[in-house]
């Protein structure tokens, strides 16, 4: 086969660019401290760079938006801790107006007292976040969600929990519904009330009762009724009707009937008469509001005691209602934490898989550069020895 001079000599500039190019490549790898500068490099290792690159691009989305869920819930979770320790205050303030010796008007300061801390809860209730939403509005987070009307505190928000995406196919609740916090709370022990008729003037006072077996659900409504000097008392079924037997009142001495058990202590009078009935949810702000105005009233005695001791009971459950919510908030907290570490150790990873895939080897590339340079300064040395080489030379 004849090898034309034209041959040769595209065949060396070919080889020659060939070598240039790698050489620039290699030079631009050190540069720029990529490997894989291009996609022509190394596809298959291209695309899973750009498949791992989206990857932590996803959880560095996810991590932005735990950490804003994190300071959202961290918010709630501090409002709550005031709203408990307000109630704290309420209830030390409730068992001090207890106290016998006090007068009407070291009642009446009470009374105010108890007014402020009922407008602080407002104040808490209606906290917003960061951004100006509003915490315990549900998804209504531009409305105002607890207002002082007529009838009392109303709740204009809704019953949803707004959430945020935190982790792959994981979204965490980020408030609570006002209504769920602050307005069902369940009066009595939960099962039923207590209650001592306006009317009553004996000294006998009525515990908030307990369970026994054999409640039937629902639960009828029952009257407790005195007979003459007080001294003995029967049980009414109010929602059936029936009547019973006529029993002896000794104070403090456990009344039984439909599954419940009551106390009364004291010495009522003829015709005072004591309720048993469902239990129902009753705001917290019901429940201050129902005590201040207990405090207020010039009646005391018997009356006041009973008033202050079902207060107290619905204290009592508004602060367990709010610690729920705290613990549920608490977990919702911890869980996000251990995401974001998690997220953070993924990242971490991937990161190291892309590092592994894309940065260039420094002292293999600087080898290959050595290399590169040697042949190319080579093959253009060879490339004039050939260049000469022709018949003209010898004539």
């Amino acid at each position: 086969m004849r090898i034309s001079s034209n041959t040769i000599f595209a065949n060396n500039v070919n080889l020659l660019n060939q070598q240039g190019t790698q050489l620039a490549q290699t030079q631009l790898q050190i540069a720029s401290g990529m490997q894989l500068t291009n996609a022509s490099v190394d596809p298959v290792a291209y695309t899973q760079a750009m498949n791992v690159t989206q990857s932590i691009a996803v959880n560095t989305q996810q991590a932005a938006s735990g950490t804003a869920a994190l300071n959202s819930v961290s918010l709630e979770e501090s409002n709550l801790q005031s709203v408990t320790n307000l109630l704290q205050n309420v209830r030390t303030t409730v068992i001090s107006a207890g106290n016998a010796s006090l007068n009407a008007s070291d009642r009446t300061t009470m009374a105010t007292a108890l007014s402020n801390q009922l407008q602080q809860l407002m104040g808490l209730a209606n906290s917003t976040d960061a951004t100006g939403n509003y915490m315990f509005s549900g998804f209504q987070t531009q409305t105002v969600p607890f207002v002082s009307t007529s009838a009392g505190v109303s709740y204009f928000g809704d019953s949803g929990q707004t959430a945020m995406q935190v982790a792959g196919g994981r979204q965490i609740a980020t408030s609570d519904s006002g209504a769920d916090v602050f307005m069902r709370v369940p009066t009595g022990n939960g099962t039923f009330t207590t209650g001592a008729a306006p009317a009553n003037t004996g000294s006998g006072t009525i515990d908030t009762g307990s369970l026994t077996t054999g409640v039937a659900s629902p639960m009828d409504n029952y009257r407790i009724s005195f007979g003459a000097q007080g001294t003995s008392y029967s049980v009414i079924n109010t929602t059936t009707g029936t009547i019973g037997t006529a029993q002896n009142f000794v104070s403090g001495q456990a009344i039984d009937f439909g599954g419940l058990q009551v106390t009364i202590q004291g010495t009522p009078a003829a015709g005072d008469s004591f309720t048993v009935t469902p239990s129902t949810n009753q705001s917290m702000f019901t429940t201050i509001s129902n005590l201040v105005t207990a405090l207020n009233s010039p009646v005391v005695g018997s009356s006041l005691t009973n008033s202050l001791t079902a207060g107290l009971t619905n204290i009592s459950n508004a602060l367990d209602n709010v610690l729920t919510t705290q613990t549920n908030v608490g977990l919702r907290i911890n869980e996000i934490n251990s995401l974001q570490s998690t997220g953070t150790s993924n990242t971490l990873q991937l990161q190291q898989t892309l590092s592994t895939l894309q940065d260039t080897n420094v002292t293999a590339a600087a080898s290959n550069l050595t290399m590169q340079q040697t042949i190319l300064q080579a093959a253009q040395k060879s490339f004039t020895l050939v260049a000469h080489m022709s018949m003209f030379s010898y004539m």
